[in-house]
């Protein structure tokens, strides 16, 4: 096992080499963006008629109530983390989804994404639009009203160093801190619990991502 410097040094590169990722995404993304745009107006130019891909994606998962796509249960590894074992949907829908856990750690989700670049939101979100924020694998901290201030104070300020994580309240969870990835969650005792680090080491876009490199900018920021 190598020492915690070593190991703060490969996640302090992780990192680094997730934001250059992210902005070589992000450069991709508005290239094919402009591309697209040239594309709909030369249609619209020669009578042609536009097509928007989305609009029959949202259309058919506006009934979906996603509840039969995200049934399971936890089983609880020797680590503490609980792993879900069952079914988790991921059609995008655009009404309320009946999530069997909160936080939920995945299933049907809005089309839109909560910002996960280190993102601190003070209020309640969606849980649709962060369950997409966790497809591209993201790890989403939250507390509830029992959580000590301090410890919610040094999660923000972890958070917001950490690219690929978003922190948020959820005031009907169980328990005052909890860590969620796709499939995973576990609690913690504090902002110094060593269980912290480990979990992000190993979700922050880890082999449970099902989106893989996908965007945590440009999405959702409330």
């Amino acid at each position: 096992m190598g020492s915690p410097k070593q190991s703060s040094t490969s996640r302090t590169a992780r990192i680094e080499e997730m934001r250059r990722a992210e902005k070589a995404r992000e450069r991709r993304t508005r290239t094919i963006t402009v591309a697209a745009s040239v594309v709909v107006v030369a249609g619209l130019v020669a009578g042609g008629v536009v097509l928007v891909q989305s609009q029959s994606d949202d259309d058919g998962g506006s009934s979906a109530s996603g509840n039969s796509k995200n049934s399971g249960q936890f089983d609880t590894g020797k680590d503490g983390v609980r792993k879900w074992k069952g079914t988790l949907g991921r059609d995008h829908v655009t009404k309320a989804v009946d999530y069997p856990v909160s936080p939920p750690v995945g299933g049907d989700h809005n089309p839109v994404w909560m910002n996960c670049n280190g993102d601190v939101y003070t209020d309640e979100i969606n849980n649709t639009n962060a369950v997409h924020s966790l497809e591209h694998g993201a790890v989403w901290v939250t507390y509830n009203a029992d959580a000590d201030k301090a410890d919610v104070d040094a999660l923000a300020a972890k958070v917001k160093k950490t690219p690929y994580t978003l922190m948020s309240p959820v005031d009907d969870q169980q328990d005052p801190i909890m860590l969620t990835a796709w499939g995973h969650q576990r609690t913690v005792t504090g902002a110094d619990d060593p269980d912290v680090d480990a979990f992000l080491q190993k979700f922050v876009q880890g082999a449970q991502t099902p989106e893989p490199g996908a965007a945590c900018t440009n999405g959702l920021s409330k």
